[in-house]
């Protein structure tokens, strides 16, 4: 009877452990041309990138990650593909995006042509490449917009 106590115990330690802990979570690099994930900072026309950044009555409510136009975006950790995520309701030359999932975590990503919608990609993985900004934002910094599904500050994941 011991022994099954224990090895009941055992095996509830193991499946907990192995449960994902979102706060311990780091976005590996999501372009190319910048493998330290640096954030977009602030553009004298467009404003800041960061999270809660002013978009005059609006909050900005996503993480600006710079990428230049035609970048390769790759996937951040292992994810599952879920669907079109278009960041405006009028269609322009960087309304598209993508919803995806990984590591106990929701998020969007716009900006980027995704290979595909659906299905699943490894750490690393092509995932798409980053849409023109410039031929809609003249000046801006480029950059991937990374935005939680709840829309939450994704910051402390990178």
């Amino acid at each position: 009877m011991r022994l099954y106590i224990l090895l009941s115990c055992l095996l509830l330690a193991v499946i907990c452990n192995s449960r994902v802990d979102a706060s311990q979570v780091k976005f590996a690099p999501l372009c190319s041309s910048n493998s330290s994930n640096r954030k977009r900072g602030c553009d004298t026309k467009y404003g800041c990138g960061n999270y809660g950044a002013s978009r005059g009555s609006r909050k900005h409510m996503g993480l600006d990650i710079v990428c230049a136009d035609g970048d390769t975006v790759y996937a951040p950790f292992d994810v599952k593909l879920n669907g079109k995520a278009a960041p405006y309701k009028k269609n322009n030359a960087i309304n598209d995006g993508i919803n995806l999932s990984g590591e106990g975590l929701c998020f969007k990503l716009f900006y980027v042509k995704p290979d595909r919608y659906s299905g699943t990609l490894k750490k690393g993985a092509k995932l798409g490449t980053l849409l023109p900004m410039q031929s809609v934002y003249p000046g801006i910094t480029s950059h991937v917009h990374v935005q939680m599904c709840d829309k939450s500050d994704p910051t402390k994941y990178f």
